[in-house]
């Protein structure tokens, strides 16, 4: 059977045996074997799922994970597509990876003028600027659309989707600072947070993948200053924080939410 990569990347060992446990778990009761999950040369976590139910298992893990591509003749144009920040690019482009890899590797790019005209109404702020006020580090999750495909080039052309930029609308108008915390399980999060005593000073915890999540502070507390408590909880992850104070202070009062554009 063939391999099915999801849209997870894990980044050791006792990651791998989490997706294992939720594999098992999740998929009880279907008729199917699934073997031992290894991690691609990209971190991406790939099984082999076979058996009377496996079409069922699939499609079950494409809606709820989602499935790499994995070739670019997989990927249309103006489709929209979930990846990970893979990092910025001379200064110039944000690099997303989306999935793709055999033969060969090939990214998502999103350039900086695009970015100007989506996130900040076109103002000339350098990407590095872009990426402070909004979070933007590696392993981040996003949703990006593909606005060209180049199959002779290996090389994608994107933008934000609008499901991102409606997130960043959503983050934005609630006025409420965010912690992004990337590489840490749930349990590992929620834990970090009530050993350090900061279960009263946040709304909720959302996930944006297995490994990936979204601490929502409750108004009056600072997300940046949550960072060094909860960072030496969780060591290996990535930490990063969305303000919206500081965007608008950055870009002004007046600016208008509505300058999120496609």
């Amino acid at each position: 059977m063939p391999a099915v990569t999801l849209l997870l990347k894990a980044y050791d060992n006792a990651q791998l045996e989490q997706v294992n446990r939720f594999l098992k778990a999740a998929l009880e009761g279907l008729k199917i074997e699934i073997e031992p999950c290894k991690i691609t040369s990209h971190d991406w976590v790939q099984t082999v799922i076979s058996g009377e139910d496996e079409t069922i298992a699939q499609n079950y893990l494409a809606r709820e994970i989602g499935l790499c591509p994995t070739r670019l003749e997989s990927v249309s144009k103006f489709s929209t597509m979930k990846g990970q920040i893979r990092g910025l690019e001379g200064g110039k482009e944000v690099v997303v990876d989306v999935g793709i890899f055999s033969p060969e590797f090939v990214t998502a790019k999103i350039s900086t003028s695009r970015l100007q005209a989506q996130l900040v109404d076109g103002r000339k702020i350098a990407l590095i600027r872009i990426a402070e006020l909004f979070g933007f580090s590696k392993n981040l999750p996003l949703f990006v659309k593909i606005l060209d495909v180049d199959k002779e080039g290996r090389r994608l052309e994107a933008e934000l989707a609008e499901k991102q930029l409606t997130r960043y609308r959503e983050w934005v108008r609630s006025m409420l600072d965010r912690l992004l915390i990337l590489g840490a399980s749930s349990y590992d999060v929620e834990s970090a947070l009530k050993r350090e005593g900061f279960e009263r000073d946040i709304v909720n915890v959302e996930a944006l993948g297995l490994f990936d999540h979204v601490v929502t502070c409750k108004l009056g507390t600072d997300a940046v200053g949550l960072i060094p408590k909860i960072g030496r909880r969780l060591q290996s992850a990535t930490l990063t924080a969305f303000t919206p104070k500081k965007i608008l202070n950055f870009l002004g009062q007046e600016w208008n939410l509505l300058t999120f554009r496609e």
